[in-house]
């Protein structure tokens, strides 16, 4: 598999990034985690508009799906050669509606499901092309998910936004490389089932024996050295920050 992270700030983009999206992909087959502000216009350095075969949406705030309400507007009137067909969105249950309320002057809400297949999440397994998705409920105010993906013995995990929780270490379980939220600052924010912080993100890590630990949706008011240092503190394994463009070959 190949993970490129197009976008990773939390809450709202920074000066470097978009908010959170990432294309996964493995024998030709392309899925999209999460697709935020901004997320649309850096996929283009990546792919196609057109290219996509799936997206998972870990839940509903608007840094992980509002250019969504963009994507709508690519697939249902500008496709060449007429409209996109249906691309399976997999999201919580809601999306389609809250989807359509944000774009806002759809004349019918099943506009959006004339170019995105919506299918509701819920706690388990299913398969995508070559990849076997797994996931489970998180710890965030709205309904969230985060993702287990496996393909061909290797797998990477997507955190999404959560608190520390049991659900996201039985889907770390050793896996190659975990995708995790960083966005409270050690000793600062004590909100809980909303966040992690650099710290908990790394003894998520150690505490599942993952290979390697990527940080991400650090908000702009969050520094992010502080949160790599905190997390280096209890996880001894390869550990970094992402970036916008970064490539990790699974």
């Amino acid at each position: 598999m190949k993970l490129t992270v197009v976008g990773c700030s939390g809450s709202f983009p920074s000066k470097e990034s978009a908010c959170s999206s990432y294309l996964v992909e493995a024998d030709g087959f392309r899925l999209l985690l999460d697709m935020g502000n901004g997320a649309l216009g850096e996929l283009q350095r990546h792919i196609g508009l057109y290219d996509l075969d799936a997206i998972l949406l870990s839940h509903l705030h608007p840094d992980h799906c509002i250019d969504m309400c963009g994507y709508f507007v690519a697939r249902y009137y500008r496709h060449e050669g007429g409209r996109a067909g249906p691309l399976p969105v997999h999201g919580p249950e809601g999306t389609e509606r809250r989807l359509a309320t944000a774009y806002g002057d759809v004349p019918d809400e099943r506009c959006m499901g004339e170019v995105f297949d919506f299918r509701t999440l819920t706690p388990g397994a299913f398969s995508l092309g070559p990849l076997t998705i797994r996931t489970d409920r998180v710890r965030h105010p709205v309904e969230a998910f985060a993702f287990r993906i496996e393909h061909d013995g290797r797998s990477l995990v997507y955190s999404g936004d959560t608190g520390p929780c049991e659900e996201l270490h039985k889907l770390a379980l050793g896996t190659d490389l975990l995708l995790c939220e960083a966005s409270f600052t050690y000793g600062k924010e004590e909100i809980p089932d909303l966040h992690l912080n650099g710290r908990e993100a790394g003894e998520h890590a150690a505490r599942a024996g993952v290979g390697r630990l990527v940080l991400t949706h650090i908000p702009p008011w969050t520094d992010p050295l502080t949160n790599l240092r905190d997390a280096q503190e209890v996880f001894d394994g390869p550990t970094e920050l992402a970036s916008t463009g970064a490539v990790y070959e699974i």
